[in-house]
């Protein structure tokens, strides 16, 4: 008896509904720049406590790696969807495991759950 209710609370909390980024599994294709690889990601905010996600890039050991994008930290509202280039130099493309995104909490902010959430995708 006690699963269940625990289980409809966590269904019915905002915090349990995280943001979504497509595709699963990015490929990297050469861009029109010499010596850099390009990927585009599809992020959609399914959260109505959260107004901003950071992109990052992570190796297999979630070492960070260096990349280009229009914007780091991209402004979203609540049912919006962008779509997102990343770019990258060509000798790092095969250090390349993940492409995360993380819900960004506006401090302060007494609306909010509080819990924040992050979504990688896996680079074939």
């Amino acid at each position: 008896m006690y699963r269940k209710i625990i289980l409809a609370l966590i269904l019915s909390s905002s915090a349990a509904i995280a943001h979504e980024m497509t595709p699963t599994y990015p490929k990297f294709y050469p861009s029109y720049m010499d010596g850099i690889s390009t990927t585009k990601m599809n992020l959609f905010n399914r959260r109505t406590d959260v107004d901003y996600y950071e992109i990052s890039v992570f190796d297999n050991m979630w070492k960070p790696i260096k990349f280009a994008t229009e914007n780091r930290i991209i402004p979203l509202k609540y049912l919006e969807k962008i779509n997102i280039e990343i770019f990258i130099k060509k000798q790092d493309v095969k250090k390349v495991e993940y492409i995360c995104t993380k819900s960004k909490l506006v401090k302060g902010n007494i609306l909010t759950s509080g819990v924040s959430s992050r979504i990688c995708s896996r680079v074939k």
